[in-house]
């Protein structure tokens, strides 16, 4: 049976929450959690609005879930990301314990991989899905950072 609630139709919605970083002047950077093919939570990046280094994307939706779901552990659970998350999101990533994570984009100079992170040992990883619509929005968005100095 097919579904349209595949990993394609959820990274969609992640990249919705990057556009809407973008569209604040964050960068952008989307995610959103689901539950039983269910968004139970979604963040991008408040960086800038919240003036705080922590408030990535994940760490807004790993929020979010764990007070949707009334408890911290996000087991059952699948993250879908627009940029591998830092090292900071992979710690929080591990410590919720969450299933799966699905990320669009590589980061190679501050990604959880090349910095070192590590997530919890039973989640499962899938890279590069819509990595180019994610790389698009990101190098828009720099190209504009860097037009504008």
């Amino acid at each position: 049976m097919l579904t349209p609630f595949d990993d394609t139709y959820f990274m969609k919605k992640a990249l919705e929450e990057a556009q809407e970083a973008y569209e604040r002047n964050e960068i952008p950077v989307g995610a959103i959690i689901v539950s039983n093919n269910t968004v139970i939570a979604r963040g991008h990046n408040l960086t800038e609005m919240l003036n705080d280094v922590t408030a990535h994307a994940e760490m807004q939706a790993i929020t979010a879930a764990a007070n949707y779901l009334g408890g911290k552990y996000l087991i059952d659970c699948t993250l879908y990301v627009t940029l591998e998350p830092c090292q900071m999101c992979a710690g929080a990533l591990y410590w919720s314990q969450i299933s799966r994570i699905v990320f669009a984009a590589k980061d190679e100079h501050r990604g959880y991989r090349v910095m070192g992170g590590k997530l919890h040992p039973k989640t499962k990883v899938t890279e590069g899905l819509l990595e180019k619509e994610a790389s698009t929005l990101l190098k828009k968005f720099f190209l504009k950072k860097r037009n504008l100095n």
